[in-house]
């Protein structure tokens, strides 16, 4: 990975908190990105576990110089909450549905980014 890394490739810990992710991995694998776990945004913010979990990722992820996309966000009130805890990015159902690969390749085109 250190070497791909070198080549100007980047990774990112998916899943995070959830599984065999580990604080561990932080400190070994040269990633540059976590994703959080949809079962930490799923209840926000009606779980203020899940919510002081997601606050925690989020500040490690800061001081470690990672950014983050939290996973699942399918309401206003979580992208809200996430916003106000400079989240990087977001994935779900709220910013769309999943595509197919041609869908995909039509809605950039439309961006004028390719």
């Amino acid at each position: 990975m250190a070497v791909l890394k070198d080549k100007g490739i980047s990774f990112s810990v998916d899943d995070f908190g959830a599984g065999y992710s580990s604080l561990s991995y932080l400190k070994r694998l040269p990633a540059d990105e976590l994703k959080i776990d949809r079962s930490f945004i799923r209840d926000i913010p009606r779980d203020a576990r899940d919510m002081a979990i997601v606050e925690a990722v989020l500040a490690l992820a800061k001081h470690m110089g990672f950014s983050v996309t939290a996973e699942g966000v399918e309401t206003r009130q979580q992208l809200e909450f996430l916003q106000k805890q400079e989240c990087n990015f977001y994935q779900g159902y709220l910013a769309s549905k999943p595509i197919t690969g041609e869908a995909m390749v039509r809605y950039v085109k439309r961006l004028k980014i390719l």
